[in-house]
Formats: structure tokens, sequence, C-alpha cells
């Protein structure tokens, strides 16, 4: 019997990069899915959704559409969305400004279904023809995400052993995650609202003794950032994205490695002026040390300040 999945997509005002996701993933090679996407951006914008989006696609496959009540971030709408789908046999979280590639899916469910890992990344690729990630290693001790294979022809040869042998989390953008991951980890952490949600969400897993897998011939094309700005040039980056990404590093440390958190506390602050202050990124800095200063009162959730412009919409 073929490996039922369910695709789950968290959309934020993202009305046509869901559709352009839904038409790569009409032409997906296995064919035994269904789709879920939660929009998390209101309803007036659960209603452009609807305009959008077929409620199947050609081959049969049903696209179901969740509205939340709020903004929950992208951990809520993962979770929110998996759980419309509680008899899949895998979860496929996918970022709405994906364009997996016909055999995507079937590469990443023939790796799972060897049965020696119970969640899959793939190689996500970046629109200038790079590999954005094969997968990723958190550096605890500089509290730290490193994307492997980044900058990588996407043509090149990749040694799929070697990739699981250093992961230690997947890409958030593409993972196909299993019965047996989701039992063990759990929900993400929706208190992270947005940034490092699956790093924490695989480490918790690889403590519970999960193993993470590796689709070499699994290609997704990444937009990047298109919600929040995250793959902007330093210089430009939101708000949003650089105070939440400083906050969570500290975050990750506190909830997995307490024992390191004193000296994540000064990396991430060390780290981040070097990396701004290098570009001249003053703003972003300033952004940078307010989400620092968060994590270190372990403030969660959404922040007070940008809570109301997400609210409803």
């Amino acid at each position: 019997m073929a490996t039922q999945v369910a695709v789950v997509i968290v959309s934020y005002h993202s009305a046509e990069d869901v559709a352009d996701c839904l038409h790569a993933l009409a032409a997906s090679h296995h064919a035994d899915f269904e789709v879920v996407v939660c929009e998390n951006g209101g309803a007036a914008a659960f209603d452009s959704l609807r305009t959008r989006v077929p409620s199947s696609l050609p081959g049969g496959q049903a696209v179901w559409l969740v509205c939340a009540d709020r903004n929950l971030g992208y951990a809520g709408g993962v979770n929110r969305a998996m759980a419309a789908a509680p008899k899949a046999d895998a979860w496929w979280v996918l970022n709405p400004d994906t364009r997996p590639e016909p055999g995507a899916l079937a590469a990443l469910v023939a790796r799972l279904d060897q049965g020696d890992c119970e969640a899959v990344g793939g190689v996500v690729m970046m629109t200038t023809g790079q590999v954005q990630s094969y997968g990723g290693y958190w550096q605890k001790r500089l509290a730290r995400a490193v994307s492997l294979g980044y900058g990588t022809p996407a043509s090149a040869q990749v040694d799929g052993g070697r990739i699981e042998g250093r992961q230690n989390y997947l890409n958030g953008a593409c993972m196909l995650v299993g019965r047996a991951f989701a039992a063990a980890a759990g929900p993400m952490r929706e208190d992270y609202f947005l940034y490092c949600e699956e790093v924490e969400w695989c480490l918790r897993a690889r403590k519970a003794g999960m193993r993470l897998g590796f689709a070499g011939d699994a290609l997704v094309l990444h937009k990047q950032g298109t919600s929040t700005g995250a793959h902007a040039d330093l210089t430009t980056r939101s708000k949003l994205s650089v105070y939440l990404n400083e906050r969570n590093r500290v975050l990750v440390s506190r909830d997995l490695y307490p024992q390191l958190l004193p000296l994540a506390v000064l990396t991430v602050l060390a780290t981040s002026i070097i990396r701004f202050g290098k570009r001249r990124a003053w703003r972003q800095l300033g952004y940078a040390v307010q989400g620092w200063w968060a994590g270190g009162r372990n403030e969660r959730g959404i922040p007070r300040w940008a809570a109301s412009s997400s609210r409803g919409g």
C-alpha cells in the first residue's frame, strides 16, 4: 500500500504562492496525497485563498483550507494543518513559496519507507540555481544554525550518507515527517511563532531517538522569505525576521541546552554585532539586540509591538 501523505502548507496572505505550489504538486509522481492549507492572515486572506485555490487537483487529490482564528505563526499553522489530517502516514511540511519537482515527494517517501529514519529532508534550491540547504547543523555552543551545502551548484553530486551523518535538523521549507516522529516529538513549539521552530522540533525529536534521513533526488525550489522579508539584504531585512531569529536562537538554548544558556546569551550577542556591524546594518543590529534581550528575558510568542498588525490580518 502506498504511503498516504498530507501536504501541509501555512499561508499568510500568500494565495499566489500557494496556487503556484499546488500547480507544481499536481505533477507529483507520488499521487497518494492530500493538501491542507492553514491561512493565518484572517478572513479576508482566507477569502482570497479560496478564490485562487481549487478544492482538488487534476489527479483527484483533495485540497482542504483551514482559516485560523488568529495569526498562529508558522509552528501553530503547521500544528493546525497536521491535526486536520490525522489519518496520514506522513506529513510533508512545505513553505508556500516552494515549487517541488515532480519526483520530490516520491524520493522523500522512498527514503522514509526504508525504515531507518523517521523524517526526511531534500535539496532546497534558491532561484539563483544554487543550494539553499541539504539540511542543517545546529552548533549548540554558538546557538547557531548552519545550512549544509549552502551555495553549492544545484547540479552538484551529493553524498547522502555524509549529509545524514552531519545534519541534526531539517530545513523547515521541506520536511517529510512520519507518524513515529510526530508521536515522539509532539507538536511544534508555537511560542516561537516564527524561526528556529523546525530546529527545536528536530533536536527534540532526536533526543527522543528519532533519526533524520536525506533524499538527494527530492528537489524543491524555494523563493525564500516572501511573507516576512527574511532573505532580504541584511541592511533591509525586516524587524520581525531579525528580532525573532535572534530571540529564538536564545530560546533554543534555553529549552534544550540550559547548561549552555549563559554561553549562548554571550555568543548570540557577539555574532549579531559582528554580522550586522560588518555590513553597517545599524537599524537591523538594533532589532537583533532587542530580540537578544527578549530571549534572555524568556519572552515568547508574537512580540507585543507586532501583535496589533497581525491580529486578524
